[in-house]
């Protein structure tokens, strides 16, 4: 850690966008390591070898940085999962579109881990400003998932609940992402996608897709 004098000659050499940027960073990566309650004005300062006053000149207190990393990091997930979301399953191979998406979640997510982590398992004491952006993003992705399978789900023979199915396969979706989050020796998304491509395959969903075609 720097002496005091030689922090503050430090803070000069970034604009007020990027200091900023660079305490968020610094922030999000204790909280990852230490959990909410483990962090402090001091820590961040300490860690991003600047003073006290220069965390202070770009947020309140505690509560104001921390809300300002938590409305990054579920904007960013958000940002990123709604680019992998499923589109209509009716407008092709539903196993190929099914697994393209997960893909491509699972390559956001290895992209991103501390993001992601503090989406998938927020770490402990965390703030309930967070579960409540994390609530409202997977609600928008279970409404945009629910449309994709609506037409498949409606063209069974057995009614089948689109909001249901949409809430299962995300489940199933975050349970692989975590998987890879914390064992990706173990779990790799090579073998993530083997094990979707063999339930996929067994769903009735893909079956009856599969079957139409073939008639």
């Amino acid at each position: 850690m720097l002496p005091v004098a030689e922090r503050s000659a430090k803070s000069t050499r970034l604009t007020a966008a990027a200091r900023r940027e660079q305490l968020l960073d610094v922030t999000t990566r204790l909280v990852a390591e230490l959990g909410f309650h483990g962090i402090s004005i001091e820590a961040v300062a300490g860690h991003a070898e600047v003073t006290r006053a220069t965390v202070y000149n770009h947020f309140r207190d505690m509560h104001d940085l921390l809300e300002a990393v938590i409305d990054r990091e579920t904007s960013r997930a958000l940002a990123q999962v709604s680019e992998t979301t499923l589109t209509n399953l009716d407008e092709g191979d539903p196993e190929r579109l099914m697994l393209e998406a997960l893909d491509a979640y699972l390559h956001a997510v290895r992209s991103s881990p501390t993001t992601w982590r503090l989406v998938l398992m927020p770490p402990e004491g965390a703030p309930a400003a967070l579960h409540v952006k994390i609530a409202a993003g997977r609600g928008a992705v279970l409404k945009r998932l629910s449309r994709a399978v609506q037409p498949l789900t409606d063209q069974h023979p057995e009614p089948r609940d689109a909001e249901l199915t949409a809430r299962i396969l995300s489940a199933i979706s975050d349970e692989y992402a975590r998987l890879v989050l914390t064992d990706p020796g173990r779990f790799p998304p090579q073998r993530i996608l083997r094990h979707a491509r063999w339930w996929l395959a067994r769903t009735p969903l893909v079956r009856q897709r599969h079957a139409q075609r073939s008639d």
